[in-house]
């Protein structure tokens, strides 16, 4: 019995990986094990690494939904991370920079009212929404990750987004296969972040 109730013991002492995220992130038109977050939860296994990811991501999400759903999710799992990988669709409906700008601002600091460390995953536009709006998007993130001191992965589907056959027949979201190469994305910057917090209990 005892055998029995520690690994859920275990599990609910573990320092917790939240991804706030949207369809990239929720694994849209995959199956839920192939997409990066739950490869990211099997290499944190892998590596006998104490962190357990929640996957917090909703297809369609924007930056001011994720701020109508951070309060609760940061009360309920106390985060040692928080991964917040919002901001796409924003820049898909045209949505006003300096609005994109705040509502990351804001998602940043609430993260850290309790202490979370936090990785700023930035993404890019399809290049018919003009090089000027493309260009001051992309812009939001790396002005927004270096105003606030946090850890920026500038483009999630590097080396993706740009390859046909990467990418599921909407052009837009990635496959099954591509999800090796977003993972690689995330891991490079989000590594150092786990080390900090092992252990912590943050």
């Amino acid at each position: 019995m005892i055998v029995l109730l520690l690994p859920a013991v275990v599990l609910a002492q573990a320092p917790v990986v939240l991804v706030l995220g949207d369809s990239l992130s929720a694994g849209y038109g995959l199956a839920r094990e192939d997409g990066w977050v739950w490869l990211l939860d099997r290499r944190l296994q892998q590596l006998d690494l104490p962190h357990r990811v929640v996957n917090a991501s909703v297809s369609g999400d924007t930056t001011a939904g994720g701020l109508t759903r951070l309060t609760s999710l940061l009360e309920r799992h106390r985060p040692a991370v928080t991964v917040i990988e919002l901001g796409a669709n924003d820049g898909l409906r045209g949505l006003d920079i300096q609005l994109i700008r705040n509502n990351l601002t804001a998602l940043i600091r609430q993260a850290r009212t309790i202490h979370s460390r936090i990785l700023l995953v930035g993404v890019r536009l399809p290049p018919n929404y003009g090089a000027a709006y493309t260009n001051e998007f992309q812009g939001v993130f790396q002005t927004v990750g270096k105003t606030e001191g946090v850890a920026l992965v500038p483009d999630l589907l590097q080396d993706v987004a740009e390859h046909w056959d990467l990418m599921q027949p909407d052009g837009i979201h990635p496959t099954a296969e591509a999800q090796g190469r977003i993972l690689e994305n995330v891991w490079s910057v989000l590594e150092p972040l786990l080390h900090v917090t092992s252990g912590s209990g943050s």
